[in-house]
């Protein structure tokens, strides 16, 4: 900061022993001379720095880069130091080229006095640069994310602003640290030995320094780290590195090899903010950076170009993006970091491998994980929900997603919670005593001490110390003693001691503090009183007291120093309140809130409000004027630029009766204008004047001095003045700048200091006496400005004086804190020019909130935005003020008497005014109904002297009675009437048509939820003499999943409607078959009758091939008959070890379940695979469960319903039973008449649904119920409704209001009846008269069969009632059993829930398990498949190989056979046959029969070639068949040329063969001979095939070994995964076993005694079923005797055995005789043996038998063809000899045109010659007539072509066109007569022939 930069140089002296080091590097250049490592490297010889690389920037974008390398060197950061140290001295720098590197020294320390900020003062001003000393930090910056710092055991430390405070945890003293240079600090760290820890600054370009513990001197300075702020900063886990990372805008992240202050690595670590960097604890070479949305993955990496940083951007992938702040990197390179909604993420190569929560896809925490730690190999997280919780690291490790959601659910070890409304943000660990006790910063205001070591001695979490959390929001001295009171959002008022520098107590709320105000002496001289506002617009009073004043009741003791008692409450504004003042003289308080009002109260015994007045912004300030002036005013500054004046008001001058709004209170408005722009553009005006003058003198003296030196000035043209800018235009900002502050100056006028574009100055402003009525409109002006320096984006918020207001104390927005003295008590430019500045808070959000000294001036307290309170020394020691205490004040007397103040802890009461105009509502509206009631009283009276008239009309006589219609005035009044209701009826039902459907739809809703979900409500059936009862289950109806489930059909349900589908289908294709028969058995008739005689003998020879067919088939099927037979009796032959299926599945179960019942805990108990349970069949069984007990409970409502119906039907019947009885009572005496039965009635609860059964009366009489109990809690609670006032108070008129015509109705009938009984009673006493003795008689016969009647009715009703009470009974003993039925069925249905619970929690294991063990399974079977497969072709290669044996062997038979015997030529033949030589493929080269000679010639070669080298060699020829030689075969023997040519070479050598070889070979049969080359062929031929086979026997015998070792490999694992699935299946038997199952026994079933007395320990005992017990003791019974049987059954079977191995050999004797006959008979009958079978299978070609039938069948059907062509021919033929006769009589037709055609002609041309000289002109009429013959003769020439064409093509038959004359006249007609048809004449035909003449 520029207040505190002047005071910083920096300075440092050598250590003994180091004074002749005149070349050591100042502070700053400490880092600067030496050289890059890389270069070192390189060069090791070299000591000097003479050459630097070039620069290396780092890269400013790398958001979307997956792996991205970013370099830097050593020597481009060592460039830039020098850039530095070169401005600051030239002279070093100029001789740094030709310095050796020197080290800094392990003993080097700098002074902390020459480095540390000091404040502010400006030059000789004279203001001492002690005026302020610190004192003491009472606060807490909880919201960084790490500050704490455990040093050791006693030492904690923690950043408060600008300094680093030290606190002895023993002492409670504190030490400080200040900044190096006042721009606040970002972070501070320990070194792993905790020897040193390193201090992270902010500011312009900050300094990162390195202390030495516990002398705190400073040890290192390293710079040029980032450019604004450090973040964090780490060493590395050996201590020799630190990595430190800035803020915006750089986000450099820089590793310094620290002692010698050098930079070694730098990079940009991202683009966005980062939170936290990290070393590996592992690999040293490894870092790890996180922060807003990202974590990065950082590697130092030695390259060809030197050591350089490479980071790896995390990708998220499928996982949201998240910021991230704490993570831990595992010893493995891994990395596992928390998320914002507190799950684990565990990262490997960049990607995210797993993501990890609790079970049930629950979050670690709830909520962001701030911290990850890996303590002594377990892995600690902590959460902002106030959890800490430890995991098993291995589990962590290894973990590995399991599906395709990514997540795995993974339990805590152990966890804490540390308390209700702790957020942990941080931990730091410590040892005391040996044990490991951590401390954890709460974000909530707190320091936790914990211990984490999760035994039985572990301690509860402890909290040491108490803090505000966040911004304290105000603060306030105590006028009397040194108390200060704070408050904040965290809703908590705090009261300090700031002499003893502790705090002496604290009340919480439900809301939190905004503003607070110590009340003055003038108010409560003891000083005891604070008012405090809050955030929901309540103020509360409450007082401090010393509760050691208080009187001491026996037995307790007051050892607290000071109680906050809670005094008055009320509630004067709806929003927070922003400013309290009381008046001077303490008659009034004034409360200001963010809701516009200012409201006013009497301060006396109790808080009387005044009223309030509206203003035209929030309110930001309140201030009474001084006693100084005359007349008390209120000074209100509202936040939008607003401030008033307006006097006290008196209470005796207000009228609260109908609302506190007080109107006619004096106002005095001042909207600020801004001038600033304005103030600007003078300054500016005012600057070029003063350039322009300063130019013109100048210039003036510069003409005086040239005229001094006698030189003439000659008069130049004036110089063109080059164009000023324009001046900047005037501003007025759109939003009004916000006044911060501001007070009094003098009566009317006062000083503002304000922010945003007007800051920078202090205004003084006055109160106009121009009155305007709208105070938006004005825009006034302040009279006098004074500048402030260094405060245009750092304004004035607080400002505050001593109360000798001769020193004025500003707090800034920055956190700095300043102090103006003032010597006149008022403010001037001057005065405002010296200052003293101190940055105590921190710069950027610790703006001070409060500033306030102590009433005598000694002390000045602070507070800020950052959560720190700072105290103060004013120009005093700290020593001087030893002596000084904080005095509490006294108790008032009684106060311990006094009932506690009631507390307004609803955010949404009512305040003052609404409370006011609440009463005042209900007083009119009560006046209203206090009018309506006297109108409801006249009408009433009014309508009784009406029904009065009405009744006297009544009585008067019929003929003087006035008809009702007299009674109406006028008609037209009541027609109005109604209208206007109906009217009225529709407004409101448009009015009320929202809210109807949004009730109907809310009714619903509700219907839907809660009833519409019920398939049984409960209903309670009740006895009708007894209180006996019975009541349905209240059952939820099912949901369609059981449903679905219970109709799901079994798999035998599905094999079957399979089966049937199947059936129906072929029924289906069946009966299309059959259709296609009948259709085709119909179509047959037809055709039957033309091919009957013909397919007769076909169908004969089907007849006969079916039934040698069918005689055939029999034969074959008695031959496969009796195969089948012999297979099957081959088949049932048992082996050797041959045992009984049912003996062994017997042994089996004996085995498993005979003689030893293994308990389910036993460790060597297997689970058997059909009793393995896993979640789906659990869930099977609890649905199957839920259904039966649903199935139950439904049967049993039935049947209580159908009671209940009966109920209603008994009603209904005693109904008319008494009905009866009360017509037979009529008749009867009243001493004869029997009480009547009581009629029974419904209850209630028997008839449920008729609650929601209602009508208008209904619904009128809960309204009334409703209303009623509203007045009565009003009456309680005494506070009005907040939703009833604020919706306009509404209340529905009641009954008597609604209708009381009703009533008179309703009263009306009632007289009618009692009048008509009396009538009756008068008639009855009229017609009383003597009866006869036949009427006596009649009717005591009467009353004989009515008392008869009687009785038997009364018996009835009684018969029922108690028939219905036995059903009741009976029916409620049976409900009570199935009640103990469904009690056992739920308490199992727990248990296997619990059961389900941990299935599902081990399901994941076991899938993985059974899934594993199935892979193999597969993996086994296919391999297996594969081993069969090799096995069948290796069989088959054996097959294939004996076959070409074979054929080798039948081969030399054969050679053999054709050599016959005695052959001389044997030997040479069969050294032929067996010679060795390679195979040749022969080709045609186009010689004929000459190469059977070369062929000879050539094997006469070998020959001799063979022989010799048999003869050289002794071994095989090399013409042999080896492996070796057969690649070069295709070169040498491929060409049959080459081989004729290597013959005629080998000429020679047979001519020196031997004479009598040549004589054998001259004998020797040719034919033979070529016999032998051919069998020698086949030979190799077979040799070669039997290699090949050979060879692929070979590769597969190698295959199914190898394959035979992978499947040994899978069946170990196959087995060794079979025993982990089995341990797995015992163990999830074991969890299962740990649940407790409920078994409700009586005293007779426990037969586990001790000594006669049940014992208190039933864990040895056995829950054991009867029947299984009887069973057990049966069953041994049963085994002796069945080894008794067993016994006698196994001698049996060897006495069998015997007789049975005697009658095998018997049969084989019978059977090999019988073979013996068989064949004797065949070789006398047939000469051979004859396979039967065989012939039988081949007596009949049944194949040849059809192919004739088809053949016969083509034949019949080519005949038919032929027929029909033949036919068609015929008919064509006919149509033909038609056309030929329409030609002829076309042609007939075609000479007549032509002869008439000739005529026309020979006439025309007699007409020609005979009349051509008459006319010789041109006439008209012969032209036209000349031109209609012409075209009439070419139509006609057209149709003659026509015909003609027609007629050709007629006639047509070789391709020639001809014409006949029809006579000899035509013949003898020139040819030129007669048109000739040409193909042009066709084709240019307009008409064609089939349209002209068709």
């Amino acid at each position: 900061m520029a207040d505190e930069g002047k005071n910083t140089k920096s300075s440092f002296s050598l250590p003994p022993g180091k004074e002749d080091m005149s070349s050591f590097p100042k502070e700053q250049e400490g880092a600067d001379e030496k050289p890059a490592e890389g270069a070192q490297a390189d060069h090791p010889g070299v000591q000097e720095s003479k050459t630097s690389l070039p620069k290396e920037s780092p890269t400013a974008e790398e958001q979307e880069e997956e792996v991205e390398q970013v370099e830097s060197d050593t020597e481009s950061i060592e460039g830039d130091l020098e850039e530095q140290d070169n401005s600051e001295g030239p002279l070093e720098g100029h001789k740094r080229p030709e310095k050796v590197e020197k080290k800094i020294s392990e003993t080097f320390f700098y002074n902390y006095e020459d480095i540390c900020s000091c404040p502010f003062v400006t030059e000789d001003s004279g203001i001492p640069i002690n005026l302020l000393t610190l004192k003491h930090s009472f606060g807490y910056d909880c919201t960084r994310s790490v500050n704490l710092l455990l040093m050791d055991s006693q030492t904690l430390m923690y950043i408060a602003g600008n300094q680093v405070v030290l606190l002895d945890l023993k002492t409670k003293s504190q030490s400080y640290l200040r900044s190096s240079s006042g721009g606040g600090i970002g972070f501070i760290t320990a070194h792993p030995t905790k020897q040193y820890f390193a201090v992270g600054e902010k500011g312009k370009k900050p300094n990162l320094i390195i202390y030495d513990y516990p002398s705190l001197r400073p040890y290192r300075i390293l710079r040029g780290g980032t450019e604004e702020a450090y973040i964090f900063g780490d060493f590395n886990d050996a201590g020799t590195l630190l990595a430190s990372v800035g803020s915006s805008p750089d986000y450099m992240l820089t590793i310094w090899d620290w002692k010698q202050e050098r930079v070694v690595l730098r990079s940009k670590a991202f683009s966005q903010d980062v939170y936290k960097v990290t070393f590996s604890a592992d690999n040293e070479e490894q870092l790890t950076t996180s922060g807003a949305g990202h974590i990065k993955f950082w590697k130092m990496a030695l390259t060809f170009t030197g050591l350089k940083l490479q980071g790896a951007l995390g990708r998220f992938g499928k996982t949201a993006v998240t910021d991230i702040t704490g993570y831990v990197e595992l010893p493995d390179g891994k990395v596992i970091s928390g998320t914002e909604w507190g799950n684990l993420l565990l990262w490997e190569g960049g990607l995210i491998k797993v993501e990890l929560c609790q079970a049930g896809h629950k979050p670690c925490h709830s909520g962001p994980i701030s911290q990850l730690v890996l303590d002594e190999g377990e892995l600690v997280s902590v959460g902002r929900d106030g959890f800490i919780r430890v995991w098993n690291f291995e589990t962590i490790d290894a973990a590995d997603s399991v599906d395709d959601t990514g997540l795995l659910e993974v339990e805590p070890m152990n966890e804490l919670h540390v308390g209700r409304n702790a957020s942990l943000s941080f931990m730091s660990k410590v040892h005391e005593c040996g044990q490991p006790i951590w401390y954890a910063q709460d974000n909530n205001g707190a320091i936790w001490k914990l211990d984490l070591t999760f035994s039985n001695m572990t301690r509860d979490p402890e909290c040491l110390y108490t803090f505000h959390s966040g911004r304290i929001e105000a603060m306030s001295v105590s006028p009397v003693t040194y108390l200060m009171a704070t408050t904040a959002l965290d809703r908590s008022v705090r009261i300090y001691d700031f002499i003893s520098n502790s705090q002496l107590s604290e009340i919480k709320f439900k809301q939190g503090g905004t503003a607070l105000m110590w009340a003055p002496r003038v108010v409560n001289p003891k000083g005891g009183l604070i008012a405090v506002g809050f955030e929901d617009g309540v103020v509360r009073i409450i007082e401090v007291y010393d509760p050691k004043g208080l009187p001491v009741l026996a037995g307790q003791t007051n050892t607290e120093n000071a109680e906050i008692n809670l005094k008055h409450v009320f509630k004067p504004h709806a929003t927070a309140v922003t400013a309290l003042a009381y008046e001077r003289n303490g008659d009034v308080l004034a409360t200001g809130s963010k809701d516009k009002t200012v409201f006013f109260f009497a301060v006396e015994d109790e808080y009387r409000p005044i009223g309030f007045i509206c203003v035209p912004g929030p309110v930001q300030a309140l201030q009474w004027s001084p006693p100084s002036h005359v007349k008390s005013m209120l000074l209100i500054l509202c936040e939008n630029g607003f401030a008033l004046q307006v006097p006290a008001p008196l209470p005796e001058e207000q009228d609260t009766v109908s609302t506190y709004q007080i109107k006619n209170l004096p106002m005095q408005h001042f909207h600020f204008y801004s001038i600033k722009s304005r103030i600007k553009l003078e300054e500016e005006i005012a600057l070029r004047e003063k350039k322009k003058h300063e130019k013109e003198k100048a210039k003036l003296e510069w003409i005086k001095q040239q005229q001094e030196m006698g030189q003439e000035i000659e008069e130049e043209e004036p110089e063109e003045e080059p164009e000023e800018e324009p001046l900047p235009p005037l501003y007025i900002p759109e939003e009004p700048s916000p006044i911060l502050c501001g007070f009094y100056s003098a009566p009317g006028k006062f000083w503002l200091s304000l922010g945003g574009y007007d800051s920078g100055f202090l205004y003084h402003c006055e109160f106009s006496s121009n009155h305007q009525d709208d105070p938006e409109n004005r825009q006034d002006e302040p009279f006098e400005v004074i500048p402030i320096e260094d405060t245009n984006n750092n304004p004035i918020h607080q400002i505050s004086f001593c109360t000798s207001r001769l020193l004025m104390f500003c707090g800034m927005q920055n956190g700095a804190l300043r102090v103006y003295p003032l010597q006149d008590k008022d403010l001037s430019v001057n005065t405002l020019k010296e200052y003293w500045s101190f940055n105590v808070h921190d710069n950027d959000y610790g703006q001070i909130q409060g500033i306030c000294s102590s009433y005598d001036d000694r002390f000045l307290i602070t507070c800020g935005g950052d959560g720190n309170i700072f105290t103060f020394n004013i120009l005093s020691p700290e020593d001087v003020h030893k002596e000084l205490k904080a005095k509490i004040p006294s108790p008032r007397s009684g106060l311990e008497k006094e009932k506690a103040a009631e507390d307004i802890e609803d955010p949404n009461a009512y305040n003052i005014e609404e409370v006011k105009q609440k009463k005042e509502y209900e007083r009119i509206m009560k006046e209203a109904e206090e009018k309506k009631h006297k109108k409801r009283e006249q009408l009433i009276a009014l309508r009784h002297e009406f029904l009065f008239l009405l009744q006297k009309n009544q009585e008067l006589p019929k003929h003087m009675q006035l008809p009702r219609e007299q009674y109406e005035m006028d008609h037209r009044i009541f027609e109005e009437l109604d209208r206007q209701t109906a009217q009225r009826i529709q407004l409101v039902q448009k009015e009320l048509a929202w809210e109807h459907e949004k009730h109907l739809i809310g009714l619903q809703k509700l219907r839907n939820q809660f009833r519409d979900s019920l398939e049984f409500d409960t209903v309670v059936v009740h006895a009708i003499q007894s209180n006996h009862q019975i009541s349905t289950y209240r059952l939820l109806a099912m949901s369609e999943k059981y449903y679905q489930d219970k109709d799901r059909p079994s798999w035998k349900k599905t094999v079957l409607k399979q089966a049937w589908k199947q059936a129906e289908e072929r029924e289906t294709v069946t009966e299309t078959r059959h259709a296609r028969i009948f259709e085709g058995e119909a179509e047959k008739p037809k055709m039957s009758e033309v091919r009957k005689p013909t397919t007769h003998y076909i169908e004969r020879k089907h007849e006969q091939i079916r039934r040698i067919v069918e005689k055939s088939d029999k034969v074959k099927a008695k031959i496969m008959k009796r195969k089948a037979e012999w297979d099957e009796l081959y088949k049932s032959k048992p082996s050797d070890d041959y045992e009984n299926p049912k003996d062994v599945e017997a042994i089996k179960e004996a085995q498993e379940n005979m003689g030893c019942y293994k308990l389910k805990t036993a460790t060597n108990y297997r689970v058997p695979e059909h009793q393995h349970m896993n979640t789906e069949k659990k869930v099977m069984q609890l649905k199957s469960l839920e259904l039966l007990i649903h199935r139950r409970k439904v049967n049993m409502n039935k049947e209580i319903m159908s009671l209940r119906d009966l109920k209603v039907s008994i009603i209904d019947e005693i109904k008319r039973l008494v009905q009866e009885l009360k017509s037979i009572q009529g008749a009867l005496d009243l001493s004869e008449r029997l009480p009547l039965p009581p009629i029974p009635q419904l209850r209630p609860d028997e008839v449920p649904e008729k609650k929601f059964e209602y009508d208008s009366d209904i619904l009128l009489k809960f309204k009334e119920e409703q209303e009623a109990k509203a007045k009565l809690q009003e009456q309680l609670d005494g506070s009005p409704s907040c939703c009833a006032f604020r919706h306009g108070f509404l209340r529905a008129p009641s009954i008597k209001e609604i209708d009381p015509m009703a009533q008179a109705a309703g009263a009306h009938p009632m007289k009618t009846a009692s009048s008509v009984v009396a009538e009756q009673q008068k008639v009855s006493e009229i017609e009383k008269a003597e009866p006869t003795e036949m009427e006596l008689e009649i009717l005591m016969r009467e009353k004989i069969k009515n008392l008869y009647l009687q009785e038997t009715l009364i018996k009835k009703i009684n018969a029922l009632v108690t028939n219905f009470d036995a059903e009741l009974r009976f029916l409620r003993h049976k409900k009570l059993k199935l009640d103990v039925q469904m009690k056992s069925a739920d308490l199992r249905y727990i248990t296997w829930y619990e059961e389900l619970l941990i299935l599902k929690n081990l399901e994941k294991q076991e899938n993985l398990l059974q899934g594993h063990v199935n892979t193999l399974n597969r993996e086994q079977e296919a391999m297996q498949s594969k081993l069969n497969s090799y096995l069948a072709q290796m069989e088959d290669r054996k097959c294939e190989i004996v076959k070409l044996q074979e054929c080798a062997k039948a081969l030399y038979a054969n050679f053999q056979a054709s050599l016959g015997e005695n052959n001389e030529f044997a030997h040479f033949l069969t050294k032929v046959l067996k010679k060795k030589i390679k195979c040749m493929e022969k080709k045609e080269v186009g010689r004929g029969a000459g190469w059977r000679y070369c062929s000879f010639c050539l094997w006469i070669c070998y020959t001799y070639e063979e022989d010799a080298n048999e003869e050289q060699n002794d071994e095989e020829p090399t013409l042999g068949t080896d492996e070796e030689n057969s690649g070069s075969e295709d070169e040498v023997f491929d060409d049959s040329e080459k081989l004729l040519a290597q013959a005629c070479n080998y000429s020679r050598v047979i001519m020196k063969l031997s004479y009598s070889l040549t004589l054998s070979f001259s004998d020797c049969n040719e034919a033979l001979f070529q016999n032998t080359i051919q069998l020698r062929q086949k030979r190799l031929d077979i040799e070669k095939a039997l290699t090949e086979e050979k060879k692929v026997a070979a590769n597969l015998r190698k295959k199914y070994n190898a394959l035979a070792k992978k499947a040994k490999v899978v069946e170990t694992s196959l087995d060794t995964a079979d025993r982990e699935l089995k341990t797995f299946q015992w163990e999830k038997q074991q969890r299962l076993n740990e649940l407790y199952v409920v078994v409700p026994l009586k005293l007779h079933q426990v037969e586990y005694l001790v000594n006669g007395e049940l014992p208190s320990d039933f864990s040895q005992a056995l829950v054991f079923t009867n029947q299984s017990l009887e069973y057990l003791q049966k069953r041994i019974v049963d085994l002796h005797n069945e080894k008794r049987m067993q016994r006698e059954i196994y001698k049996k079977a060897q006495e069998q055995h015997k007789q049975l191995v005697q009658d095998k050999k018997e049969m084989e004797i019978k059977i090999r005789q019988l073979e013996e006959k068989c064949n004797h008979m065949m070789m006398k009958k047939f000469g051979r043996l004859v396979d039967f079978e065989a012939v039988q299978a081949h007596s009949v070609n049944i194949r040849m038998e059809e192919l004739e039938v088809q053949i016969m069948e083509k034949e019949y059907v080519h005949s038919q063809e032929l027929k029909e062509w033949e036919e068609r021919i015929l008919d064509l033929q006919q149509q033909l000899m038609k056309l030929t006769k329409e030609n002829t009589s076309k042609l007939q037709q075609l000479n007549q045109f032509c002869r008439e055609k000739q005529q026309l002609e020979t006439k025309l041309a007699s007409l020609k010659n005979d009349l051509g000289v008459e006319f010789q002109g041109t006439r008209t009429t012969d032209i036209k007539e000349k031109a209609r013959l012409e075209s009439q003769l070419k139509h006609t020439a057209r149709d003659t072509a026509l015909l003609r064409e027609e007629i050709n093509f007629l006639s047509r038959k070789d391709g020639c066109l001809f014409l006949q004359p029809s006579s000899p006249q035509d013949s003898e007609t020139p040819a030129e007569s007669f048109p000739v048809l040409t193909p042009e004449m066709v084709t240019n035909s307009p008409v064609s022939l089939k349209n002209g003449h068709g």
